[in-house]
């Protein structure tokens, strides 16, 4: 694996492309320090503390994860990506309901493009409808314990805000997309690993404190503690990755057709059905519902309000019921709406090809639907777990959210989905030129 890196800097074009990406990213990790006018740095530092403290976290925690910790310290990038990702999934959920947005799917490059510039409309409008309550809730000083966040309240702090946030979102736009073009990866997505990884020093920073090798009487965890973290934390990488990469492979057939001269298909292949088609989307979604609840909580004085709320916050047995079955279900929704079995059932037909021994077209389609049913089943099950498991393993080992984060949870899927697909986009760069990949198996057969 060294060697296979070593050999990405000798060729040229890789070369460059890894320097541009890493470039990129650097720019936008000094964008996350650049704080937004007129706020009170100090007491926007005291009112996310105080939110930190509270038991289930809100729906800033997930802002703040997306915002790389930009959002605590409101500077220019402290929306993130988080718009981009919504419009995003806007705009896959309505082309299974709008004709033309469906019609528009199935043009090709073309319209990709299309729906691609209707996602950077709707980030821009969300990043404006976002950042003008954001502005609304800092001026008044009554909701945050007495706390004057922002100096000068009123239209022109309000406009300036909202100039100032949507502007750092669509430069993140940006950056995602010159990564894509010029570098390598997808570039939304090392975005916001970029914006993870830079919690992982503070998450450190907090073992050491808690082991304190050098003061023995401040220690709060014991050494057999970090080992059987470290044996968890490689566990739990391996699982993730089997379940990213574990797929159904269906073998399809295709007759022969004589066109002219030419004799086309006759070939056998298959259709790969990842066990976890969904990916992160799940847990988001189900992270953002129930915290809505906690987050409101927070700005309504309400006795009845409050005690249904804390009933849904982290580490009760209410919310981790609640928060696996909405997982659960938002993996067969979104399954359903990023795979459909008629529509891959159709063009087999169109082009030929078939199941053995499944009649084409609508047997077919049935055919995918059942196995996609059941191979969902086992992903979605593994998402509910991995989601929950911090919680379980801070409650066992006494250690800190933060750091418990690092072993499951949205930020591991995110980090090893995105590492994997990077890690095989630079290995086909490096068997391109003949060069071994990152594992043995990948050099070319026949090639000495």
């Amino acid at each position: 694996m060294i060697k296979a890196l070593a050999n990405s800097f000798k060729i040229p074009d890789l070369r460059r492309k890894l320097l541009v990406t890493l470039a990129l990213l650097s720019v936008y990790r000094i964008g996350a320090y650049i704080p937004t006018p007129g706020v009170n740095g100090a007491a926007l530092v005291q009112f996310f503390q105080s939110v930190a403290r509270t038991q289930g976290g809100t729906l800033f925690g997930i802002m703040n994860m997306f915002s790389g910790g930009a959002l605590t310290r409101l500077t220019i990038f402290a929306l993130g990506i988080m718009p981009y990702i919504s419009a995003s999934i806007i705009l896959q959920l309505l082309v299974t309901v709008v004709p033309h947005l469906e019609k528009l799917s199935k043009e090709g490059e073309a319209g990709r493009k299309t729906i691609i510039q209707y996602t950077r409309y709707g980030t821009v409008i969300l990043a404006v409808i976002q950042s003008f309550f954001i502005s609304l809730w800092l001026e008044n000083p009554a909701r945050f314990q007495g706390l004057q966040i922002v100096d000068n309240p009123g239209w022109s702090f309000r406009i300036l805000t909202v100039i100032t946030l949507t502007t750092g979102t669509a430069f993140i736009m940006w950056l995602g997309e010159q990564i894509q073009e010029r570098g390598i990866g997808n570039g939304i997505s090392l975005i916001i690993t970029a914006g993870i990884i830079s919690r992982l020093p503070t998450a450190l920073y907090q073992v050491m404190a808690l082991l304190s090798p050098f003061a023995p009487e401040k220690r709060q965890i014991s050494f057999l503690t970090i080992g059987v973290m470290s044996v968890i934390g490689f566990l739990v990488i391996v699982a993730v990755i089997l379940i990213t990469q574990g797929q159904r492979k269906i073998p399809v057939q295709y007759a022969k057709r004589i066109v002219g001269r030419k004799v086309y298909g006759g070939q056998s292949t298959y259709i790969p059905l990842k066990v976890n088609q969904a990916g992160v989307i799940p847990i988001i979604f189900a992270q953002s519902i129930i915290l809505f609840p906690a987050t409101i909580a927070g700005f309504i004085p309400n006795a009845g309000f409050q005690k249904i709320a804390q009933s849904l916050v982290r580490g009760q047995l209410l919310y981790t019921i609640v928060y696996s079955l909405l997982i659960i279900f938002f993996a067969y929704f979104y399954t359903a709406i990023s795979f459909n079995p008629a529509d891959v059932a159709d063009n087999m037909k169109k082009y030929g090809g078939f199941v053995p021994g499944v009649r084409p077209g609508r047997r077919t389609a049935e055919y995918f639907d059942f196995i996609m049913t059941r191979i969902t089943l086992p992903g979605a099950v593994f998402l509910a777990f991995i989601a929950v498991f911090p919680d379980m393993l801070g409650a066992w080992l006494k250690i800190p959210y933060l750091i418990a984060s690092f072993f499951g949870g949205t930020a591991l899927l995110i980090v090893v989905g995105v590492m994997l697909d990077t890690m095989r986009q630079i290995e086909s760069q490096l068997l391109m030129r003949h060069y071994q990949g990152f594992m043995k198996k990948g050099r070319i057969k026949g090639r000495r």
